[in-house]
């Protein structure tokens, strides 16, 4: 059945393609042909011809059936294409096709605010309460020091919990806005509160867009989708997209389907978002292409712009960490972009845009679809040579093996997490402790590169002694100093039980008692977060009250059965409780602290 599905897309690939470029004219056909069936790796090695790809056999391995591509140059919509089926069996994909913008809902839902800050109907400092009557963002010390605004909120530093929304099946009953925002049932999301002082933070909140939605449904007294349609859709002519949730059944049939990486269909379809303003746009490549466009056209001044030029340049202007007031901004001038990527249930998306008019928006129906929405991205950059997401070029020399042995180590970030170089199966290794390993190449004795992953590890040391690293992974940078050699030896210990476990598929000794006593702990409301890595208590505590309200839905633990060990060293458990199953997965570090715990429906 397998084989048959990737023929069918193969095939639906290919004479998609084919029928198109027929009616393209040369040069943009070029271009589409260097985009779909040149795609380059992330890296080029001097003086090494690189290995190619194409769009139809990363769709076919990494089983994901629907890729839909815009692209943006000199200021227009170039070319759009569907590639692919909505669903396995089914019709092709057009440019026509919409998907679930997820998180890209932001950038776009963030117009309409600006939009009411322009006609001086809000101050983006204002106090956010002073425009919500049908629910007020509690008191707290944090917000005695500095109020929640709606441009904190748009930037994601106004300190709010809860990162995103897992949505809800079709059959389910949705949660209003208030029930959301409190995290009361039938909301499935922990209360949006405010946990650090106000602009003084970043920290990706979709919590903080719901808030924000309901200002403006609260200010304007129309409904969300509507009031969207009207004031942000219609005016930049996004006639294929809606806020609509659920989307309308009579649209059931301009959808492409929800997929998992394995291939299988999202179980129910297509998940409702009341977050709307987080998660809820359902769109097209072209019509996002169109909000970028008019993004850029308010930036130039343009007469009848949706918003005013010095709003938009506002909205493009980084607060913290790169964020502005919706999208993520970046480049160098003069070749400023700003850019959003999404993630829903069964749907994957990416956005570039620069300022002068060159980009892509890639959107996909598969969990998997983020690293192709990556992969095409970094095509067209190439193609359209882009300053940025283009392959990186590295330089490989020649180095002393004992000038490399020196790196061999386990270095520790600011957050706790462990980076690992070491020798394995006769190569050079790296990779944060829970990720999959890569292949190191030097460029010096004391710089190596990955092949697979624009990554880039600098070494710092004093009289030859290695102290600390650098970890680039695109634009990010980390550093991380090295710990003892007793906690390497302890580490790499580690790492070898965790290789034998899931060659063996032996679960670690304490891992099941660790799933009781942290089920226990949070239906209690009290987990012990001492014997947890600082990033897991640091999630836990934000989500504390929706995973305690869910676990006490749950109801008893009837029995706890181990199933596997992943290829990241996680043990995966399936819990029968009084209602229902649940997949739990979690993994224990070199010191026996919990380090990933992560729970699933069963």
């Amino acid at each position: 059945m397998i084989r048959l599905f990737i023929a069918a897309l193969g095939a639906a690939v290919l004479a998609g393609s084919l029928a198109n470029l027929s009616m393209a004219d040369d040069s943009i056909n070029i271009r589409i042909q260097q985009v779909t069936q040149q795609m380059p790796p992330p890296v080029l090695v001097r003086g090494e011809t690189p290995v190619v790809t194409s769009l139809a056999t990363r769709m076919t391995e990494l089983s994901v059936p629907a890729v839909s591509i815009a692209v943006i140059h000199n200021g227009r919509i170039e070319w759009a294409r569907g590639f692919g089926v909505t669903q396995w069996d089914g019709p092709s994909v057009t440019e026509r096709t919409v998907f679930q913008a997820a998180s890209i809902s932001k950038p776009v839902f963030a117009l309409a605010v600006l939009r009411l800050a322009d006609s001086g109907k809000v101050d983006l400092q204002a106090n956010v309460n002073d425009y919500l009557t049908s629910w007020k963002v509690p008191d707290s010390a944090f917000t005695s020091q500095a109020p929640v605004t709606l441009r904190a909120l748009l930037s994601h530093t106004a300190g709010t919990t809860v990162h995103g929304f897992r949505g809800y099946e079709p059959t389910a009953t949705l949660p209003t806005l208030t029930q959301i925002l409190d995290g009361v049932s039938p909301a499935n999301s922990s209360p949006v509160r405010v946990d650090t002082v106000p602009g003084t933070r970043y920290r990706y909140s979709g919590g903080g867009y719901v808030i924000a939605q309901a200002a403006l449904q609260d200010l304007t007294g129309v409904p969300t989708a509507r009031y969207l349609l009207k004031v942000v859709l219609q005016p930049l002519g996004m006639k294929n997209s809606t806020f609509e949730q659920p989307l309308p059944a009579s649209r059931a049939a301009e959808i492409a389907m929800p997929y998992r990486a394995d291939g299988s269909q999202v179980a129910g379809g297509a998940r409702i978002y009341p977050e709307q303003a987080a998660a809820g746009l359902w769109t097209t490549p072209s019509d996002l292409a169109r909000y970028a466009l008019g993004v850029n056209a308010a930036l130039q001044g343009e007469k009848d712009a949706i918003i005013s030029a010095p709003m938009a340049r506002t909205m493009l202007t980084p607060v913290l960490n790169g964020r502005g007031l919706g999208p993520q901004v970046g480049g160098t001038t003069p070749r400023m972009y700003f850019a959003h990527d999404g993630g829903n249930d069964g749907y994957r998306c990416l956005m570039v845009v620069y300022e002068d008019g060159e980009g892509a928006v890639v959107m996909t129906n598969s969990d998997n679809g983020g690293v192709i929405a990556q992969e095409v991205m970094r095509s067209v950059a190439s193609a359209y040579g882009w300053p940025d997401f283009a392959p990186s070029l590295r330089t490989l020399v020649d180095v002393n093996p004992e000038r490399l042995e020196r790196l061999i180590g386990a270095y520790q970030f600011d957050d706790g997490s462990i980076y690992v170089v070491r020798r394995y199966a006769g190569r050079l290794t790296g990779h944060e402790l829970g990720q999959t390993p890569v292949d190191l190449f030097p460029s010096s004795d004391h710089e190596v590169f990955a092949r697979d992953a624009d990554l880039v590890v600098d070494f710092e040391g004093v009289n030859d002694t290695i102290t600390a690293m650098q970890l680039g992974i695109g634009e990010t940078e980390r550093r991380a100093v090295r710990v003892t050699e007793a906690r390497s030896q302890r580490v790499f210990a580690w790492l070898d039980s965790t290789e034998n476990r899931f060659r063996t598929q032996s679960a670690a000794p304490e891992s099941e008692a660790a799933i009781r006593s942290l089920l226990v702990g949070i239906t209690a409301g009290k987990p012990d977060y001492r014997n947890m890595s600082p990033a897991l208590a640091d999630s836990i505590s934000q989500q504390l009250p929706g995973l305690q309200q869910w676990l006490t839905w749950l109801g008893e633990l009837k029995s706890l059965k181990f199933e596997r060990v992943d290829a990241n060293g996680r043990d995966e458990y399936r819990g029968e409780f009084a209602q229902g199953p649940l997949r739990i997965f979690i993994r224990l570090n070199e010191n026996g602290r919990v380090e990933h715990a992560e729970f699933a429906p069963g």
